[in-house]
């Protein structure tokens, strides 16, 4: 299946039942087959006149207690913000795909993570976190669309997918496994379905009080996140044991890496790549003890340089930190990676014949 249909896919079997949206490339195929199937399951599709109405019928797809996504790409991302801040602060669980483009403004349709800053800041006001999955093959977007509807009930928070136009249309073999259980959620008892036989819910973010009561809901808000990044961290290791050269990449650059960790080490350079799955939790702890092994650390990301800040502050100056780049819709070639870490470990290519 190509990734943008098998994400939609995934989220049917996942429970989603709501699913509002506008479109624009490269994400309008997973709307697409949400209008085809959503219904067919009994769900309900709506198809948005714009980014900020869908965000708010999501909002309110949540509050009834609903498994509900959305999507979209880059530019028109940035309209569902201010309604992510709002949901994050009344706790509403709930899942928003990004396939981000080129950009910064309209941009273009080639991939870019340039959208890293916006998803791991949350993108809105008021310094809310979302949970964010960067998956880097159509399985793995399959799996972790399953589970980003768990961590959304299960921390009653916001979760994003970013994804971008290459693996959007990849197309792959994939295995869809069975949803988790849900008997280890707790109760939707805040949910606005009715209040007949009990006291109405009132889903408030009480910002509208005083200072004192803004800043318990806020310390409230920061014990979770705290927990969340204890506790959901996740990442992949590749040849780390003995590297000299450590790669750090996320997404569709970790697939290129990948490929070139491999052929440098049939080379015999020790080289190995960490791969961040959640952007945020960032895995800072791991990266840390890494670079205390290493000489260099080498981040590997399409865009001007984002995922580099959260890398060198991990790091803290135990090793140099470079920067191989590339953006606005263009990605770095295999060879391009394996030039770089030569030169950073040193090593000469290969003579061939």
């Amino acid at each position: 299946m190509h990734c943008n249909e098998a994400l939609a896919e995934a989220a049917i079997r996942a429970g989603c039942t709501f699913y509002a949206g506008y479109p624009i490339t490269p994400h309008t195929e997973i709307m697409e087959y949400m209008a085809a199937n959503l219904p067919a399951v009994g769900g309900s599709f709506v198809f948005a006149e714009q980014e900020v109405a869908g965000a708010n019928m999501i909002y309110g797809a949540a509050a009834a207690g609903a498994r509900c996504m959305t999507s979209s790409s880059s530019t028109a991302f940035d309209l569902f913000m201010e309604v992510m801040s709002t949901i994050a602060t009344v706790e509403l669980p709930s899942v928003w795909v990004n396939v981000s483009r080129g950009g910064p403004g309209f941009g273009n349709l080639g991939p870019s993570q340039g959208d890293y800053h916006q998803a791991t800041r949350g993108g809105g006001h008021g310094g809310y976190r979302c949970i964010v999955l960067a998956p880097s093959s159509t399985q793995e977007t399959v799996d972790l669309t399953m589970d980003a509807f768990h961590l959304a009930d299960k921390w009653r928070n916001p979760v994003v997918i970013l994804t971008d136009a290459s693996l959007a249309q990849t197309k792959e073999t994939v295995v869809f496994g069975e949803p988790h259980s849900t008997d280890d959620l707790p109760p939707k008892t805040w949910a606005l379905t009715g209040n007949a036989g009990r006291e109405p819910n009132k889903l408030s973010m009480d910002s509208l009080g005083p200072p004192a009561v803004q800043e318990r809901l806020n310390q409230r808000l920061l014990e979770k996140w705290t927990a969340i990044g204890e506790q959901e961290c996740r990442w992949e290791e590749v040849e780390t044991d003995d590297a000299e050269v450590l790669i750090v990449a996320f997404g569709i650059a970790a697939r290129l890496a990948k490929r070139s960790v491999q052929l440098l080490r049939a080379e015999g350079v020790k080289v190995g790549m960490l791969r961040p799955i959640t952007l945020w939790p960032f895995p800072t702890e791991r990266i840390r003890e890494l670079s205390e092994r290493v000489e260099v650390v080498l981040d590997v990301e399409l865009s001007q340089g984002q995922m580099v800040e959260d890398v060198r502050l991990a790091v803290e100056g135990r090793a140099p930190v470079d920067l191989l780049n590339r953006f606005g819709g263009m990605m770095p070639s295999p060879e391009e990676i394996e030039t770089r870490v030569r030169s950073l470990a040193r090593r000469p290519a290969p003579v061939l014949g």
